[in-house]
């Protein structure tokens, strides 16, 4: 895991490619210089949260603090853009660790694939047939039949993303819980999903996967015709986000469950 420095003078700049993403990129090396992503202090990613994700998962294991700045469509994970005073900025963050969940999916073909997610790994049904699960958590099954559209596991740092659309529950960052939420359950149409300990071990078996083929997706990493899925938080992994001070991402998750 990597081991944060007490002051920071060495930063990188990675940025998507969307244009203002491009050229802010270019803006800031020219007013702050820039280190080699390996010898970086820490990584600013200038994007959306999708390419906060995208840089997360790039420097798996060994991923320096990663500071975002918005330069995209959706800014939860990131900090207000601003070319000023960054370094001060940086030095001043607030830390949020988040540890990923790990994927191993079983496709038809009989491969197996494994992936880290660090929003959430779903399930999802690819044609006009509903998908038809069994969830078992820590070998015990817990619903022997969900008919649904799918499924998810999120981390609290992913629980305001799709898991949130799919009327699951917002997680607070140190909770050390997960969300299992359903995706447009049909039958048994009442349940809403579950809390689990960060400790626990899902399951999940595709029935009926020739007439009900499901995918499997960890983050942006898409795995389909599968069998079966087993998900898992993986604290052996440890990635750093900086927050602007008083914007942490405790503080955000916080305030998204009053927001209207």
């Amino acid at each position: 895991m990597f081991k944060p420095e007490p002051f920071v003078t060495r930063v990188a700049f990675t940025a998507s490619d969307r244009p203002e993403a491009q050229d802010a990129r270019a803006r800031l090396v020219k007013r702050y210089g820039e280190a080699p992503e390996r010898e970086a202090q820490v990584i600013i990613a200038l994007g959306g949260d999708g390419f906060m994700l995208e840089t997360l998962h790039k420097h798996i294991p060994d991923c320096p603090p990663i500071y975002g700045m918005n330069r995209g469509s959706v800014g939860f994970l990131m900090n207000e853009y601003s070319e000023d005073d960054l370094l001060e900025r940086v030095n001043a963050a607030e830390r949020a660790l988040i540890y990923p969940l790990r994927m191993r999916a079983r496709d038809m073909a009989g491969q197996t694939h494994d992936a880290l997610a660090i929003n959430e790994v779903s399930l999802l049904r690819q044609t006009r047939q509903t998908a038809k699960l069994r969830i078992s958590i820590d070998d015990k099954v817990r619903l022997a039949e969900l008919f649904c559209d799918g499924a998810l596991v999120a981390t609290p740092a992913g629980s305001t993303a799709y898991n949130l659309s799919a009327h699951g529950p917002i997680i607070p960052l140190d909770a050390r819980v997960l969300a299992l939420t359903p995706i447009s359950a049909f039958r048994p149409r009442r349940w809403r999903g579950a809390l689990l300990p960060h400790t626990a071990k899902v399951a999940f078996e595709i029935l009926e996967a020739d007439k009900r083929p499901v995918s499997a997706v960890a983050d942006n990493l898409e795995v389909r015709d599968v069998l079966s899925v087993d998900v898992a938080e993986d604290r052996s992994i440890g990635l750093t986000m900086l927050f602007d001070a008083g914007r942490s991402l405790e503080e955000r998750v916080l305030a998204e469950q009053f927001s209207a």
